[in-house]
């Protein structure tokens, strides 16, 4: 399945039905009065968070989504019946911005959180409605209202607990797959992972947390170098960053200057990811070569004050340990029962004729 993160279209509440002009022509009553009903409201259109979606595709070539319209009033005061409503889904950790002026309308972090995206509009009044003592056969009826339209633009960013980053070819595809359930591709070549795994580590008794291995981040990708902000967006979800260091053949590459080159990549794309808790870890521990280069490494890092762990998700050397550091930071950022990105729609200035909601009883 592909994975798509972002998504452009358009949304429309339903068109109210319009009002119907009618008299009754009942026997015996040759003047009875006007009975034409009202059109049925249009149907509105929700966005919905749920948890067993992954991915933007199925809303990747829709260019519109639409409720359905009311539908027309009738004679012999029938009302028309109402539109029915649509509910898009979409994975949690959707943002949902207005794709013509940039705002943020909502942030979708909860599993079965909804927003009222478009409102369907109102159905037109029969003729009934506007008899008067001085109008008693009316001939008028309203047109129904159109629903609220709203182009969207939909970016997924992932949510785990752990985002897992390094250059191209280190080894962090290889360690999610070491520790969880996740099959993500591997092979001996850059930019390997085209796409965001997650996965989740278990240490046992209900012990777990979520990992995500973001696609290799370059020199250059806070500027669009490699797969550049295509990934970059989704570190800013994860609470604990794991830097995977290990040996290159390339002569211009080496881990602390890896390190290095990785932290101010993040740091330029966000500054507030200078801030998040991190742990630094070497891999490929089975190669000689760079269990040759580790006492050293181990040395330069614990002069900044920096502990490396050294791990082989080959042998599984040194994965309990380094899983054990992440849960603790983990548990430290993420207390039990304290979600600090379960976010609700973003509140919109009073007034607007748009009404945004998180639940579809919160509008009228």
């Amino acid at each position: 399945m592909a994975f798509v993160d972002q998504v452009e279209f358009e949304i429309r509440g339903g068109k109210g039905g319009r009002g119907a002009v009618a008299f009754r022509r009942e026997k015996f009553l040759p003047l009875g009065g006007p009975s034409g009903g009202d059109g049925g409201d249009g149907g509105d259109a929700y966005l919905e968070a749920r948890s067993r979606l992954g991915t933007l595709l199925d809303l990747r070539y829709r260019r519109l989504v639409a409720a359905e319209d009311g539908e027309p009033g009738r004679g012999r005061d029938q009302f028309g019946a109402g539109g029915q409503d649509v509910v898009v889904g979409v994975p949690v950790g959707t943002q949902v911005f207005d794709a013509e002026s940039g705002v943020l309308l909502a942030d979708l972090a909860e599993d079965g959180q909804r927003l009222l995206i478009a409102k369907g509009g109102k159905g037109g009044r029969g003729n009934m409605r506007f008899a008067t003592p001085w109008d008693r056969g009316p001939r008028r009826a309203d047109p129904g209202e159109e629903g609220d339209a709203l182009r969207l633009r939909l970016e997924l960013k992932l949510m785990a607990d752990v985002g897992v980053v390094g250059f191209p070819n280190v080894g962090k595809s290889t360690f999610i797959a070491a520790v969880s359930r996740a099959r993500p591709k591997i092979a001996d070549y850059p930019f390997t992972t085209l796409v965001p795994n997650l996965g989740v580590a278990s240490l046992g008794d209900e012990r777990s947390f979520v990992i995500a291995d973001i696609p290799g981040i370059i020199e250059g990708a806070a500027e669009g170098a490699g797969l550049g902000l295509r990934f970059l967006r989704h570190v800013e979800r994860t609470r604990v960053l794991l830097h995977v260091l290990t040996l290159d053949p390339d002569p211009e590459r080496e881990p602390l200057k890896d390190l290095a080159t990785l932290e101010h990549e993040l740091l330029r794309f966000d500054e507030n990811l200078a801030k998040r808790p991190s742990v630094i870890a070497l891999s490929k521990m089975d190669l000689p070569e760079v269990r040759e280069i580790e006492p050293e490494l181990r040395s330069a890092l614990a002069a900044q004050g920096i502990t490396l762990y050294a791990f082989s998700a080959a042998t599984r050397e040194g994965l309990e340990p380094l899983l054990l550091e992440l849960e603790r930071h983990v548990r430290e950022v993420h207390p039990e029962g304290d979600d600090p990105d379960a976010k609700h729609a973003v509140d919109r200035p009073h007034g607007d004729a748009k009404g945004y909601a998180t639940d579809p009883d919160a509008q009228g």
